[in-house]
């Protein structure tokens, strides 16, 4: 039987059509609706190719703001560049909710990249201090870049100081953001850590990047690059200390920053993030506090801002249905 029809958005009609502040007050709600118990996250599934090497990684959910089961798939193949393509790739698939066949199928790289930033974004919001004026980026690649621009627009953003294993590629993301109009310039860890209000890590780390005792009291941190099994960045002793906050509270023990706090009583102190949205519980206790958000990644986001940019592509013409 036929007549079931797909839409398909590419790459650069998403990119088109959702910015950066549209993501923040996607995930705004996002989480706010996944804290109420409306939307829902399921538990996802990895993978690896014929090489051990690549891997991918299945995050489903229920967007119950558009009313949208589905799906993200994430894969890194090491190899891609070489070929003229990324290394990572994000897609996402769109279900209907009556019948579960997919009616949208998004390319999601650009998104990815803009959810994720959003997500820090919506915690520095909610957890930094409102004065906070320098943020310190350890991490050079794409979604640091990603991460300085979504900021920028919660915060009084006076300096972003740029820290990474390489400092050429900290010198040019540093070049990069002072062509959109942000203060930036490179750094070492230890030069960025003792001035900043707030410090973001996107790094692949697998162990500590700094000390507790870097940490100045006051400082926000969010940890955006543990989403897998044995990464870190941020050391155990600072989480004795901080206050603790995640997207998802549960991933955060298994594939997130706090992985080092399951079955410890301080993972017990892990607030989700949606219910200091909602305001049912507390944020950021004082000035002195450190706060640490960990942003795992969840596939509502992704549903969340698929669902946008699918709109949004619809609207402009720019949306390719096909049969299916």
């Amino acid at each position: 039987m036929s007549g079931h029809s797909i839409t398909i958005v590419s790459g650069s009609a998403a990119r088109k059509g959702v910015s950066h502040a549209d993501a923040i007050g996607l995930m705004r709600e996002a989480f706010i609706s996944l804290d109420a118990g409306q939307s829902l996250n399921f538990a996802g599934a990895r993978g690896h190719g014929s090489d051990p090497g690549t891997r991918f990684g299945a995050k489903p959910g229920y967007d119950a703001i558009n009313r949208v089961p589905g799906l993200k798939i994430g894969s890194y193949w090491q190899n891609n560049a070489a070929h003229g393509l990324l290394n990572h790739g994000s897609t996402t698939i769109l279900l209907d909710d009556a019948t579960g066949f997919p009616t949208a199928i998004v390319e999601a790289s650009w998104l990815n990249g803009l959810r994720t930033a959003a997500s820090d974004a919506v915690g520095v919001e909610a957890l930094s201090r409102p004065d906070s004026r320098v943020l310190a980026i350890i991490g050079t690649g794409n979604q640091a870049w990603h991460d300085a621009k979504a900021i920028s627009l919660v915060r009084p953003i006076e300096q972003v100081l740029i820290a990474g294993r390489n400092r050429e590629a900290a010198k040019t993301l540093a070049e990069k953001l002072q062509a959109d109009g942000i203060a930036a310039e490179p750094s070492d860890i230890a030069g960025a850590l003792v001035q900043a209000d707030i410090v973001v890590t996107a790094t692949p780390s697998r162990a500590k990047l700094f000390d507790a005792a870097d940490i100045r009291p006051g400082t926000h941190i969010s940890a955006m690059g543990a989403d897998g099994p044995g990464k870190q960045e941020l050391p155990v002793e600072l989480a004795a200390r901080a206050q603790l906050f995640a997207d998802e509270p549960g991933q955060s023990l298994v594939i997130g920053e706090f992985q080092y706090l399951a079955g410890t009583p301080d993972a017990e102190r892990i607030t989700a993030i949606g219910g200091v949205l909602r305001g049912t519980a507390e944020g950021r206790a004082s000035a002195d506090s450190t706060t640490i958000y960990d942003s795992s990644g969840i596939g509502l986001q992704d549903l969340v801002i698929a669902s946008f940019a699918l709109s949004q592509a619809r609207a402009a013409g720019i949306a390719q249905e096909v049969e299916f």
